[in-house]
């Protein structure tokens, strides 16, 4: 039984456009293109900049997975955007020039196992280790550490980011756009975690030790905004949340308080030193040894 519920929620979970929006194409020198599927001769727009590399990544699970790494120079962080459930890296390259801008970040966005050029099947566990290899090549490709990087998760994209997020103490931070409290929970109301459930993020979310910005529509019939409701009020470290009045899930991005937050979430993530962030994290550790302690009692004769 919870083997076929757990199947459910995966099918409910995983919508890779079909056809792909994107094909890649090598150059002439060798590095990787993009140009859109409806028209090959033509290039994604700007995908011809040199600050972007297309990048085919090896994940754990034997898959290649296709990133896209866009390069700001005035840049001091850089932002790893794990995307919903129904889009592909040729739909959200628009989006991701206009973070990279107005935002003053790096991005590095990839398609999940299964989405746009990438290889393999969707699954959570895959997605797992797509976003540990992405990440790996922030470290090893680009020379980014943790203290750099803030997580970026949409909708399912929520399920990746906190699961890494979860592993890295140093992090400079964490976006939920429309993100989920689990995956039954998204189709069911109910009060108790199952072992079958995916993408646990009510338990990962606890695990988090950096500032967690929460955005949600109040209008989102996709995954209710009492989610990341859930999810801001079981954050370690919850940042000013932003509830969009009226967004849906699919266009938050279409209001302006969603830039505004967002640029006021990184300029404050920028200004954050590593020094300041070690010292949360020290103070956290050490309340939670003192909590586990058992107390002392004093016996008077």
């Amino acid at each position: 039984m919870g083997c076929m519920v757990s199947q459910l929620a995966a099918k409910f979970a995983f919508f890779p456009p079909s056809p792909p929006t994107y094909q890649l194409k090598k150059k002439d020198d060798g590095k990787l293109t993009v140009v859109s599927t409806a028209s090959p001769s033509v290039p994604i727009p700007h995908a011809d900049d040199s600050s972007l590399d297309v990048l085919l990544v090896d994940t754990k699970h034997g898959n290649k997975i296709v990133a896209f790494y866009l390069r700001n120079p005035y840049a001091r962080l850089t932002l790893l955007y794990s995307h919903g459930n129904a889009a592909d890296l040729g739909q959200l390259y628009d989006l991701f020039v206009q973070l990279k801008v107005n935002l003053r970040v790096n991005l590095m966005g990839y398609d999940y196992s299964g989405y746009g050029a990438s290889t393999g099947k969707p699954s959570e566990s895959s997605t797992y280790a797509d976003i540990e290899a992405i990440y790996e090549c922030l470290e090893t490709e680009y020379g980014v550490s943790q203290e750099d990087v803030i997580l970026y998760g949409q909708s399912v994209g929520s399920g990746p980011t906190l699961h890494l997020a979860a592993k890295l103490p140093r992090l400079r931070g964490v976006v939920l756009h429309s993100g989920i409290l689990s995956g039954l929970r998204v189709l069911c109301h109910v009060k108790f975690t199952f072992c079958f459930d995916i993408y646990k993020n009510i338990n990962k979310i606890k695990k988090v030790k950096c500032p967690v910005l929460v955005i949600h529509g109040t209008e989102d019939d996709v995954v209710n905004w009492l989610h990341g409701n859930g999810l801001w009020k079981m954050a370690s470290e919850s940042y000013e949340p932003l509830w969009i009045k009226g967004g849906g899930h699919c266009n938050l991005e279409l209001y302006p308080d969603y830039i505004r937050h967002l640029c006021k979430f990184i300029q404050e993530m920028e200004n954050m030193t590593t020094e300041k962030r070690l010292k949360k994290i020290r103070q956290s550790l050490n309340l939670h040894s003192s909590q586990t302690l058992v107390p002392h009692v004093a016996v008077v004769e």
